[in-house]
C-alpha cells in the first residue's frame, strides 16, 4: 500500500528536499504532488486522492494556517492528516495549529529521522485500518497456497 503525498511549500528547493527525505524514509509513496501555496494545494486536493499533506505555514497567497482552516471545514478533506514543516516555532502558532487539527509539527531545519518518525506516527494513526486490511489481505493471499 502506497501513500499519495502533497508537499506544499513556496520554495521549490524545500519541496525537493522534503520529497527526497520522505523517499529515503522508507514510507511507501504512490505519487508526490506539489503546490507552491495553499490555493494550489486546494486545487490539487479537488482533483487528486491525497493521503497526507506536508505543508509550510508561511506561503504567499494562502498560507498553511489558512489551508488547514479550509481543510478542517470540509467534510472529506478534514480526514486527510496535515503535517506542518516550518520555521514557525512559536508556542502560540503551534497551539493555534493544534486547535485546527494539525496532525504533526516539524521545525525547519529538520533531521530526516524527525520527518520519518512523525510521518510514520501520523500515517499509522490515520490509516491503521488500511494497514491492517492490507496485512490481512496479504495473509489471506498467502494462506490460499
Amino acid at each position: 500500500m502506497a501513500f499519495n503525498i502533497l508537499v506544499a511549500d513556496d520554495s521549490e528547493t524545500m519541496r525537493a528536499v522534503i520529497k527526497k527525505t520522505v523517499s529515503m524514509s522508507g514510507v511507501p509513496v504512490g505519487e508526490f504532488h506539489e503546490a507552491a501555496n495553499g490555493k494550489e494545494a486546494l486545487a490539487v486536493l479537488a482533483e487528486t486522492w491525497i493521503d497526507v499533506i506536508l505543508s509550510d505555514i508561511n506561503m504567499p497567497e494562502m498560507g498553511g494556517m489558512e489551508l488547514l482552516k479550509k481543510i478542517s471545514e470540509d467534510e472529506e478533506l478534514r480526514k486527510i492528516p496535515l503535517i506542518f514543516i516550518t520555521t514557525e516555532a512559536s508556542d502560540a502558532r503551534k497551539e493555534e495549529a493544534q486547535k485546527l487539527g494539525v496532525a504533526g509539527y516539524v521545525k525547519k531545519p529538520f533531521q530526516p529521522e524527525t520527518i520519518k518518525a512523525i510521518l510514520y506516527e501520523v500515517l499509522e494513526k490515520a490509516y491503521a485500518h488500511r494497514l491492517e486490511e492490507n496485512a490481512g489481505e496479504e495473509a489471506g493471499e498467502e494462506s490460499d497456497f
